[in-house]
């Protein structure tokens, strides 16, 4: 039987990233090294790159969310990017979304142990919680799909006028192309690549920037909301 790999020390900028929830972090990444891989959320071979291509690949994209909005990471898995964001920002109110129990019972046991409070674990696919799930300000999202089909689960999740900020790698470029015309029947207006983490990580963490307009998810979304609300108004009357 091969030997588990050894999760590193955490590097010492992983301090200044994480500050008053370094400890948090570490806890995080143990947890990942070892509950993690003992079910499958994550492959023994990330173990010793935990903190440089997970924890502060992920953590870094808090530089591009504003202040004290709410968010949605699609996906999560084992927590990521949604963990380490809500580590160093606790101005944020966040959603974690995934379908598969086994994820979303490691995600609540992590939520609870690391106390963060502002996080909840929802069950369910992005699909299937339009009207249950209130609309959020930012989705964020790391290595869930192709950036096509990942709009057509993300967006309609926000606000109007929110953004969807997904971690992408070397493809990035190429998925915004391919996907410009599904992105404007989505209702998007703008969007971007952008490079987070100097000094931090190397290299760079780059995040496709997806803003909406006033009807996130386009026309064919516009009915189920509509639907979505009125469900809601009959609900709170009775």
């Amino acid at each position: 039987m091969t030997e588990a790999a050894e999760l590193p020390p955490a590097p010492e900028h992983a301090r200044g990233v994480f500050g008053d929830r370094f400890a948090d972090a570490v806890r995080y990444a143990e947890l990942l090294a070892e509950a993690g891989v003992q079910r499958g959320l994550i492959g023994p071979r990330e173990v010793p790159r935990l903190w440089e291509r997970h924890l502060l690949n992920c953590a870094v994209l808090s530089e591009v969310v504003p202040e004290g909005v709410t968010v949605c990471d699609v996906g999560s898995g084992a927590g990521l990017p949604g963990i380490p964001l809500a580590l160093v920002r606790e101005d944020l109110k966040i959603t974690l979304l995934e379908p598969l129990l086994r994820r979303t019972t490691f995600l609540t046991e992590v939520v609870e142990l690391l106390g963060l409070d502002h996080v909840t674990v929802v069950r369910g696919r992005a699909e299937e919680v339009m009207g249950t799930l209130s609309p959020v300000h930012v989705v964020t999202a790391r290595a869930v799909a192709p950036l096509d089909r990942l709009a057509a689960w993300g967006i309609p999740l926000l606000r109007p006028y929110g953004e969807m900020l997904a971690l992408k790698g070397d493809t990035a470029e190429e998925e915004l192309k391919s996907a410009a015309t599904a992105l404007s029947k989505l209702g998007a207006v703008e969007t971007s690549i952008l490079h987070v983490g100097e000094g931090v990580v190397d290299p760079l963490s780059t995040v496709v920037r997806v803003e909406v307009g006033e009807s996130p998810g386009g026309v064919r979304f516009a009915a189920k909301r509509a639907k979505a609300a009125r469900t809601g108004r009959t609900r709170r009357r009775r």
